[in-house]
């Protein structure tokens, strides 16, 4: 039997060129009539499931404060680690170390997040506004003290001098503590709805997965496979975790279209949802990437459109940022969305309830500036110079609602 060399253990070169993804039907999506009418009757009772839900869960923002950063990377670091230690004021710190950089009123957010070797940690980091990159700290987890009170405290990375770098040190000064706020309930039942129609019950892969390469690829014929056989072919997508060398390197996206494809084909929804939000948020592991090859890929928000899903409802549920997620909550990469939106057919929903975000006064900081990256990413895709331009003027009207430490970044050439 033939296979198709996409997914095999074969290496794919990192040097070629961008075609076109997907096949697709007369109806020109990637899945077919039969397909999309099987997924539609599975649409239609997750919407009936969504109504019995509890609707009252309150979803609480991620742990964020305003503080300041630190970064030295010459003079008496040492020094400056050891009085860090012992507590010394930002005023006394700039006032010993005059070279230091630092900058002040960034908006700095907690999580407990994983490492690349599964290992729980603490991540601090800087939601930049401008040029700076911004920095961010890592620590190892411990429970005990993820929520004890930081206020007029330092968290740093020190790095002594090597062979192959220079010693310096980067931190972060907190003013006051780490806060969490509940969300809006209009944000909340938008959270509910992405849960229940993506089913957090399950995962894409099987638990145990392993990184690695497919023994076997796909059969050139796979459409006319009997379902058992489409299904042990989508169980054995889901025992291997495909890593890309590089950017042009296809292997992890081409696995998820095909995750996605037999999925759809033998009904199974909680892998075809997951699935295709891969592809459309391009979440996938690589080596390394590059602009050109993410440009490449498509977002495919159309074929969600013609389900009888409640896009909006779904989207800004996934881009929504909170403490207490319920397991296996599906995060949406908002670049990726932005450029998806911009292709939907309620972009105008989408851009008035994200001007909404941005101007909430009662929505934690970090989900306003998040929804203000959001609605950037997506203008910058809309091909209409002029629709650009309305929008931009609207974007600033919002901007002027946002905390004077936010607003004030936000450079307006930059709009």
């Amino acid at each position: 039997m033939k296979k198709m060399a996409l997914l095999t253990g074969i290496l794919i070169s990192c040097t070629i060129s961008a075609q076109m993804e997907y096949k697709t039907y007369q109806n020109g999506l990637i899945y077919s009539e039969k397909t999309m009418h099987q997924l539609e009757k599975i649409v239609d009772s997750l919407n009936l499931k969504y109504k019995a839900c509890d609707l009252s869960k309150i979803f609480y923002s991620q742990l964020q404060t305003k503080g300041h950063s630190v970064v030295m990377k010459s003079g008496e670091i040492l020094s400056a680690k050891k009085d860090m230690d012992m507590g010394i004021s930002l005023e006394q710190f700039i006032k010993k170390y005059p070279d230091a950089m630092v900058r002040k009123d960034i908006l700095l957010v907690k999580t407990k997040s994983q490492d690349y070797n599964h290992k729980d940690i603490t991540r601090i980091r800087e939601i930049s506004l401008d040029e700076n990159m911004g920095i961010r700290i890592e620590t190892n987890y411990k429970k005990n003290r993820y929520n004890k009170p930081v206020r007029d405290r330092w968290a740093y990375y020190y790095r002594d001098k090597t062979g192959y770098s220079d010693e310096y040190i980067e931190a972060f000064y907190f003013p006051e503590n780490f806060k969490t706020i509940p969300l809006d309930a209009k944000y909340s039942r938008q959270i509910i709805y992405s849960d229940c129609v993506i089913d957090t019950s399950d995962s894409k892969f099987k638990k145990g997965a392993k990184e690695g390469r497919l023994s076997e690829g796909i059969p050139e014929n796979w459409r006319n496979l009997p379902k058992d056989e489409k299904e042990n072919l989508l169980d054995s997508l889901r025992s291997v975790v495909l890593v890309g060398f590089c950017s042009e390197d296809e292997g992890p996206r081409n696995q998820g279209i095909y995750m996605a494809l037999l999925s759809a084909e033998t009904s199974n929804w909680s892998v075809f949802l997951k699935s295709h939000l891969d592809i459309m948020n391009d979440h996938f592991e690589r080596a390394s990437d590059n602009g050109y090859a993410r440009e490449q890929r498509q977002t495919y928000i159309k074929e969600l459109e013609k389900l009888n899903i409640n896009v909006p409802d779904l989207i800004f549920g996934i881009s929504l940022r909170m403490e207490n997620p319920v397991e296996n909550h599906y995060y949406g990469d908002i670049y990726r969305l932005g450029r998806a939106i911009s292709e939907s057919k309620d972009l105008k929903l989408f851009l008035t309830q994200l001007l909404s975000m941005i101007a909430d006064e009662k929505l934690d900081d970090y989900n306003r500036v998040l929804a203000y990256f959001f609605y950037t990413n997506c203008n910058y895709y809309i091909k209409d110079k002029r629709d650009q331009k309305i929008n931009n003027e609207k974007l600033v009207e919002a901007i002027e609602k946002l905390p004077k430490y936010l607003s004030e970044k936000i450079v307006p050439e930059t709009l």
